[in-house]
């Protein structure tokens, strides 16, 4: 198996098990675009919009930052070159840090739970954040049809917008 090629071919195809049996048999998940430039598998993924597979190569290493997510070869920037949204998210939940004045397509809202999701994957298993704050739990409640989970939002917001003063 030639790992590389293979692993680019099922990103470009969007194959995400072909990916997996790639990156399993070797593929580095860092590779170079011909010019120098690292992160070559993340950006063909994010380009054309492949977010399991933009997930699975975050989670085994890829670097989801540049100095500069501004400059049109991040992976953050090649999403929203593309008008990928939900690679978008994916790429925030990681960490992806949105430059100022960058306009991601995202609502506000879509926006703030992506960023409270990297806070929450990236917390402790002790039950706070680095810094300290507690960690929200998320609470699955499967049978209240009808139930107004209006507090439950409102709090979920409150948390977020504390962790961003916080920043």
């Amino acid at each position: 198996m030639n790992t590389p090629p293979d692993l680019l071919k099922a990103i470009r195809t969007g194959r995400l098990a072909d990916v997996i049996a790639a990156l399993d048999a070797g593929a580095p998940v860092e590779l170079d675009d011909g010019k120098g430039d690292p992160g070559l598998p993340l950006a063909i993924a994010c380009f054309m919009g492949h977010s399991e597979i933009v997930r699975e190569l975050a989670i085994r290493g890829a670097k989801v930052n540049f100095g500069d997510n501004a400059i049109p070869t991040s992976p953050l920037s090649m999403a929203v070159r593309a008008g990928k949204t939900e690679v978008v998210k994916v790429l925030i939940e990681h960490g992806a840090v949105v430059p100022a004045g960058m306009s991601t397509g995202l609502k506000d809202d879509e926006l703030m739970l992506a960023r409270w999701k990297a806070q929450h994957f990236g917390a402790h298993q002790s039950g706070t954040t680095a810094h300290g704050e507690a960690i929200i739990e998320e609470i699955q409640v499967g049978g209240c049809y009808g139930t107004s989970t209006d507090v439950l939002n409102a709090e979920m917001r409150r948390a977020v917008e504390d962790i961003s003063r916080k920043k």
